[in-house]
């Protein structure tokens, strides 16, 4: 039933945000150059690494940039990637990723695979289900740009701080997942989105 709503909602989605989603495309093709999409690998559903799909929001990626933001402050973030973040109109292509079953609608984030420790208890009842685009924790953590820009190692707050907190959410979220917890979840994205 989950994957029918996820299969429904991410076609009618793409559909409705067709146009939108071409302006913006277009917009970083001419102010920023190619690529318009950032591709990143991450953990999937039993482990298995996916590609997710997002809009580029930082300048070209270079050798030892770090793979955690330090937010808002991060002088990688293009312009148009500061409008882009502060809408989340940067995780639209991710409905691709939810049509082609690699995410859900709602579910844990899912994490680069130099986070997940496949051997903790706790990931492995997270990766027995799909990553989300938006879940518990990606409510909770809504601002973790800003958490991370005041931090003096991004990378270290991130992975002993914020990553064990998340990983306590989505490891709720996995064991009593619903279909109406779903849905209120999806609600609760849509009023934080407004603001």
């Amino acid at each position: 039933m989950k994957r029918f709503a996820d299969i429904l909602s991410s076609s009618l989605l793409l559909v409705a945000l067709g146009v939108p989603m071409l302006v913006v495309a277009l917009a970083i093709r001419c102010r920023e150059g190619a690529p318009i999409l950032f591709r990143q690998q991450r953990m999937g559903r039993h482990g298995h690494p996916f590609t997710i799909l997002k809009f580029r929001t930082m300048r070209t990626p270079r050798p030892g940039d770090a793979e955690v933001s330090s937010g808002g402050t991060d002088q990688r973030i293009t312009p148009i990637g500061h409008a882009l973040r502060r809408h989340r109109i940067d995780e639209w292509p991710q409905l691709w990723n939810v049509l082609l079953g690699d995410m859900s609608m709602v579910g844990p984030r899912p994490e680069v695979p130099r986070f997940v420790n496949l051997q903790d208890p706790q990931w492995k009842v997270v990766l027995q289900v799909r990553p989300g685009i938006t879940g518990p924790d990606a409510l909770a953590f809504k601002d973790e740009g800003d958490l991370l820009s005041r931090s003096d190692d991004p990378e270290s707050t991130y992975r002993e701080d914020i990553l064990p907190a998340k990983l306590k959410m989505q490891e709720g979220y996995a064991r009593n997942r619903t279909l109406m917890g779903d849905f209120v979840l999806l609600f609760r994205t849509l009023g934080a989105l407004r603001g």
